[in-house]
């Protein structure tokens, strides 16, 4: 009898094997555009009057050399201001080692991923440059669960009994890896040191490469080697012009960095193209701050004294904040579309507070979709569906030879999940995902972006009177009235086990 049961189990799965197998040259041509404009919620671009931009890495795209520019300055200003080690100069900056919006455990100096639902990824927590064991981290949180209290505050930072830090921004990798590369070396050598100390200077250090003018200096010195998609970010701007649309830009960059760029991208004439021009902004103050009023900044870079009265086009102003902006331009509601790339800083309160439309520019998209459309990944995707809707089937089978089985899927499962992770990042997996559920990342993307794109250049794809629809999926207890790909035959709204150790 067990071997009669032992073989029907077995021709079972060959059967859906062959089913998913089968399947996949139909699924592969299915492919996601990387170009493609993707909704979170319902928007119509005719809606839209007022087109708002940041500066960089929404307008500007930098090359991989600036990470390492990043990097370099901030461990040698380690050395020579905070008396670091002379023995860090044999590190080099890891491109691809760390992955957007990590977190940062301050006191433990742990660098890892969390999903939406507060669970920390096993397999993805750092100490320095090599993983933590997953027994290890159970044991340092006493599970897997990080409690909102110890979270990260609103805009990701490190605050108010807050001890994790985000990291949402693109210029936040060598950050990063400078923390990884510093709790390194202090490691291999046996140094006792204190890891908010450590945060802290490096915190400093790398904040001293952008508000001391260090960075902003080397890429106007060699602009060619730092800024690329110019000639698209022209083109949208250009597109947007000639259909009557009003425009601006708020960055926190200096107005001769943003000059230097925006010339080296559209031309010296680029300020015709925008109503109003605001830098040095300090976002997010900008969006909550009422005290801070706008001054206007000559071509040369002097600071005027006279009140602002009114917002012109062609002149330069620092600093202000956005409920003069908004009462100086009268530019309100859902008219007003801007787009950037720090979920936090450049669009939460926007779409919280102030009711803009709101726009993430996400770089990392590109990659992501051209690796998911892969038939590697879509036959590995296609068969851990099938094997998660076999266990979900199989498990309420009591009997011995089952659950043998079963154990096995599992066991199979496992495994497939920590390839589909490694093929995006080996140390971090995807930027979107933690295994199945949605990235911390993700929910707020989710939450404070109407819309998602890995370049402005996605717009030129798009007719301005085009409607963005977000795709209806079903929720856990809605049943689908559309076909779906479901190999195992399960039904999609069937419960399944809930196993957050393994998230």
């Amino acid at each position: 009898m067990d071997l009669f049961i032992d073989c029907f189990h077995r021709l079972f799965i060959s059967e859906i094997y062959l089913q998913v197998v089968n399947r996949i040259p139909g699924i592969s041509t299915h492919e996601v555009d990387p170009d493609t404009i993707f909704a979170n919620n319902e928007m119509s671009l005719q809606d839209i009057e007022i087109y708002g931009f940041d500066y960089d890495y929404t307008l500007a795209f930098y090359s991989s050399h600036l990470h390492t520019l990043i990097f370099n300055i901030a461990r040698d200003l380690l050395i020579s201001n905070h008396r670091y080690p002379e023995g860090l100069r044999k590190y080099e900056y890891i491109p691809d080692f760390a992955v957007r919006g990590l977190h940062y455990d301050v006191q433990k100096a742990l660098l890892m991923k969390i999903d939406a639902f507060h669970y920390i990824q096993l397999g993805t927590v750092y100490r320095g440059l090599h993983p933590v064991p997953d027994e290890e981290v159970i044991a340092m949180y006493e599970g897997c669960h990080v409690p909102l209290e110890i979270m990260s505050d609103f805009y990701g930072k490190s605050s108010h009994g807050h001890t994790m830090k985000q990291f949402m921004d693109i210029f936040s990798l060598p950050e990063m890896t400078l923390l990884l590369c510093v709790n390194d070396y202090f490691m291999k050598h046996n140094i006792d040191y204190e890891p908010v100390h450590l945060y802290k200077d490096v915190k400093e250090t790398i904040r001293d490469v952008h508000v001391k003018g260090i960075m902003y200096r080397a890429v106007e010195a060699d602009i060619d080697k730092y800024i690329c998609y110019g000639e698209q970010s022209h083109a949208v701007l250009k597109k947007l012009s000639a259909h009557g649309k009003k425009m601006f830009l708020i960055t926190n960059s200096p107005f001769d960095f943003v000059d230097r760029g925006m010339s080296y991208i559209v031309g010296k004439d680029w300020r015709d193209l925008f109503d109003v021009v605001i830098v040095q902004a300090d976002k997010p103050g900008f969006f909550n701050d009422r005290r801070k009023p706008f001054r206007r900044v000559t071509d040369k870079g002097a600071l005027l004294w006279d009140r602002i009265h009114r917002l012109e086009k062609g002149q330069i102003y620092k600093q202000g904040n956005l409920y003069e902006f908004l009462r100086l331009t009268g530019w309100r509601g859902s008219k007003v579309l801007y787009f950037g790339d720090h979920i936090y800083s450049d669009l939460a309160d926007l779409t919280l507070k102030h009711g803009w439309r709101t726009g993430a520019i996400i770089p990392e998209l590109r990659k992501e979709i051209k690796i998911m459309n892969t038939p590697e990944f879509v036959h590995m995707m296609s068969w851990l569906q099938a094997l998660t809707g076999l266990i979900e089937q199989m498990q309420v089978h009591w009997d011995p030879a089952s659950q043998a089985v079963v154990e096995e899927w599992i066991k199979e499962r496992d495994a497939m999940r920590s390839q589909t992770k490694d093929i995006f990042n080996a140390q971090f997996g995807s930027l979107f995902r933690a295994y199945h559920n949605p990235t911390y990342f993700s929910r707020r993307l989710s939450r404070f972006a109407d819309i998602y794109m890995a370049s402005i250049s996605c717009l030129l794809n798009y007719d301005l009177r085009h409607i963005f629809f977000p795709r209806r999926t079903p929720l856990q207890h809605e049943s689908p009235y559309w076909l779906e790909y479901n190999p195992s035959g399960c039904s999609a709204s069937s419960p399944a086990p809930k196993d957050q150790s393994r998230v």
